[in-house]
């Protein structure tokens, strides 16, 4: 059998120059610029990267490994950012040598559970090997699992992604995503795939403010821009839609942006057809383009 060679005690290494090598401080430093607020989300993938590299560090050394388990759990509502961090952490799993290939691939239950006997198994088994050499997100993983209806298909799936997680954990993370309540619940319907997740991490949602700063991010990247009127009534809009039934967080306001682009592109059609525009005319979002929603015409 073959021994690890171990380096002498005395061996330095410069942790510094290790981490710069890697380029995860830029991937970090990207995570701090495209993510608005949610501080403990990437205080966590701060903690994890950092025990990663210290494992790489180890095993050049010739030193025991933790072993570090690498699948995950993200819980949280929609649009607070769990498709985004999960590509970012991608990137580091890749920079560290933990994965091969370095992407992700994002399915749902559909993609894996077949419809009929016999169609699970080979629909999942394709998923996985797609998968193989990065990451597996599992969005609302727990639609996987239907224990009231005996005739479901999703348990056969689960069965071949544990096999998969266990054996052949150095080639594939796994990231199980949805609301923190389903996914407690899930969790404790299936211990197995439970134990098999070390890291949890759980997204808040945004408060209104952080919400406005995300919409200007939006409309700063499309090349727009709010009056100051404008800007005040998009807050209100968030804070009421924040009351309202199937509240998605970013991925709301992104809906209610385009929204008011599309009313800002009608009144401007309809009011300065004759007229030459400038390009403020063309940039700015007025407080008419927001105040037209039927969230406010229902108050």
């Amino acid at each position: 059998m073959n021994e690890i060679t171990k380096a002498p005690d005395h061996t330095v290494v410069n942790l510094q120059e290790e981490y710069n090598k890697t380029d995860i401080q830029h991937i970090i430093d990207n995570l701090e610029a495209d993510l608005v607020g949610l501080k403990p989300v990437k205080a966590r993938i701060r903690e994890i990267a950092a025990l990663l590299l210290i494992d790489r560090l180890r095993k050049t050394l010739g030193m025991e490994a933790g072993n570090p388990g690498l699948h995950m759990s993200f819980t949280g509502s929609p649009g607070t950012g769990k498709t985004l961090v999960a590509l970012k952490m991608a990137d580091i799993l890749y920079k560290l040598g933990y994965i091969r290939k370095g992407h992700l691939l994002e399915v749902t239950r559909d993609d894996l559970v077949g419809q009929y006997i016999g169609h699970t198994a080979p629909k999942t088994k394709e998923v996985l090997k797609k998968a193989m050499g990065g990451v597996l997100f599992i969005d609302e993983a727990y639609y996987l699992y239907k224990p009231d209806n005996e005739r479901d298909y999703g348990s056969e799936a689960i069965e071949i992604l544990l096999q998969v997680m266990e054996n052949q954990r150095d080639d594939l993370v796994v990231i199980l995503a949805g609301y923190k309540d389903r996914m407690d619940v899930f969790y404790e319907s299936n211990p197995g795939l439970a134990s098999r997740i070390a890291n949890h991490v759980h997204f808040p949602d945004y408060s209104p403010v952080e919400l406005l700063s995300i919409a200007k991010m939006m409309l700063e990247e499309q090349q727009y821009k709010l009056t100051p009127e404008a800007e005040n009534i998009l807050l209100d809009y968030i804070q009421i839609r924040m009351e309202q039934p199937l509240f998605a967080n970013a991925r709301s306001v992104k809906n209610a942006l385009d929204r008011a682009r599309m009313r800002q592109a009608n009144r401007i059609f309809e009011t300065s057809a004759d007229l030459v525009l400038t390009k403020t005319d063309l940039v700015t979002l007025l407080p008419e383009d927001l105040l037209k929603s039927r969230l406010f015409a229902n108050r």
